[in-house]
């Protein structure tokens, strides 16, 4: 346990010392929102900047929780890594110090972009909303930060690592609805974004933070909150089933890769390509 609080807390600093990267992050997801909000207006959408928001929100989530890899990567070269798999904490413990790290920071970065777009046109009916949606987030960033932390096991230097970063980064987030809609997408890249985790963790919280969840089979397909495959609908609390059982797949897979990882391997390849 000791060893889980000692990594979450170290890379907890490392996020806050960072000033330069958490401002950039916060600027970014408004400039989207400049960018794109006004693809959402339409007469099923009330407030396309809150729509928008709301996806803009998650992706901020789910792009910083895939950062853990890149942490990761980071202390493997510096021999950090190294120094704490010597240690008798077993590597399950420090896998899950680095995913508890970037669960917390991928849910503190959404909490700001939440409370500074209070200011831009968001607005709640029920207090129990702002609750729920902070469980989503955290959730959210526990299911990603098991597929960024299974990529850091898998690449072999970091290289490589950012261009597997921006080869899941960016299909995911625009293929999931968050910055333009799925119907508005070519029939082909409709069919890939239903086989995309964050189509459906776009829909699922999106529905929580603009509070549709009583509305119609209807009128959620019509927002894109639910998703029609020939005549069943996928609703977005079965959305939420479906981001259940890809946390359960990404976290087993980051957790077994990681304990069989070889970074020293990781280590010798990336000190190669300097």
């Amino acid at each position: 346990m000791r060893t889980i609080f000692a990594l979450w807390k170290r890379n907890i600093r490392g996020f806050v010392r960072d000033r330069v990267k958490l401002i950039i992050s916060l600027i970014i997801p408004f400039f989207f929102l400049y960018i794109f909000s006004s693809i959402f207006e339409t007469e099923q959408v009330e407030n396309p900047q809150a729509f928008m928001l709301a996806g803009i929100i998650i992706a901020t989530v789910f792009q910083t929780s895939l950062n853990i890899a890149t942490s990761t990567i980071d202390d493997t070269v510096s021999g950090f890594m190294k120094e704490i798999l010597v240690s008798p904490a077993s590597r399950f413990q420090v896998a899950l110090g680095q995913l508890l790290s970037a669960a917390t920071i991928a849910t503190a970065q959404g909490i700001l972009i939440l409370v500074i777009g209070l200011f831009t046109g968001l607005r709640f009916d029920h207090w129990q909303t702002i609750l729920y949606a902070l469980v989503a987030m955290i959730l959210v960033g526990l299911v990603f930060s098991g597929l960024g932390l299974f990529l850091a096991s898998m690449v072999k230097s970091s290289s490589t690592f950012q261009i597997v970063q921006q080869a899941v980064v960016l299909p995911f987030t625009f293929l999931s609805g968050a910055y333009i809609p799925i119907s508005f997408l070519p029939k082909v890249l409709r069919i890939v974004s239903y086989f995309n985790p964050m189509t459906y963790t776009t829909a699922f919280f999106r529905t929580i933070l603009l509070e549709k969840g009583d509305l119609s089979q209807a009128a959620w397909v019509k927002l894109g909150l639910a998703f029609d495959f020939n005549g069943f609908i996928v609703t977005p609390w079965m959305s939420g089933i479906v981001i259940a059982i890809f946390g359960i797949l990404f976290l087993y897979l980051a957790t077994n890769s990681f304990v069989h990882a070889d970074f020293n391997k990781i280590s010798r390849d990336t000190a190669s390509t300097k």
